[in-house]
């Protein structure tokens, strides 16, 4: 009797411990997607910002006040967006965080920049025109702080992934 009851606990206990570490296990995916998905969405709001100036060299030219006020406006919406990452991958993790804010920092300099010289340029009316060279658009500049960025969330997420899955 002794010996059923004692296989009886051990399989209940090990039923629970099973079933706590999988319940923990799809807690910490969980976490680890969501976490993914926001420093994903904070770097696509970057990119956002950093398309401004190509997309305001090719505004419409033929409708000069509803191009102002739609680009205008787009780039408030990203502005927006990007104070809110700012803020938000700083919550998550502090490494993150610094590098966003750098990133965010340069872009705003230096894709700033180009939207203000955009702004200042005739807007284009030939098809010939819409590529534009590095040497009229230069964001180089932002590339260290991308792999920087890149690089603090995959260490990030990298220390949120199970034992086994390293």
């Amino acid at each position: 009797m002794a010996g059923v009851l004692s296989g009886a606990v051990f399989a209940a206990v090990l039923t629970a411990c099973i079933t706590v570490w999988t319940s923990r296990r799809k807690s910490r995916e969980e976490e680890r997607a969501r976490q993914r998905d926001l420093f994903a969405s904070a770097f696509q709001a970057y990119a956002a910002y950093k398309e401004m100036p190509y997309a305001i060299r090719r505004r419409r030219h033929d409708d000069g006040a509803a191009e102002r006020i739609r680009l205008s406006e787009a780039t408030r919406e990203i502005q927006s967006k990007l104070s809110y990452f700012t803020a938000w991958t700083a919550a998550e993790s502090s490494t993150v965080g610094e590098a966003y804010t750098a990133l965010v920092r340069e872009l705003r300099k230096v894709a700033g920049g180009a939207m203000r010289e955009a702004w200042q340029a005739t807007p284009i009316t030939e098809d010939l025109a819409m590529n534009i060279p590095p040497t009229v658009i230069d964001l180089s500049s932002l590339l260290p702080l991308e792999s920087a960025f890149t690089g603090a969330v995959r260490a990030h997420l990298a220390a949120l992934a199970p034992w086994w899955a390293r």
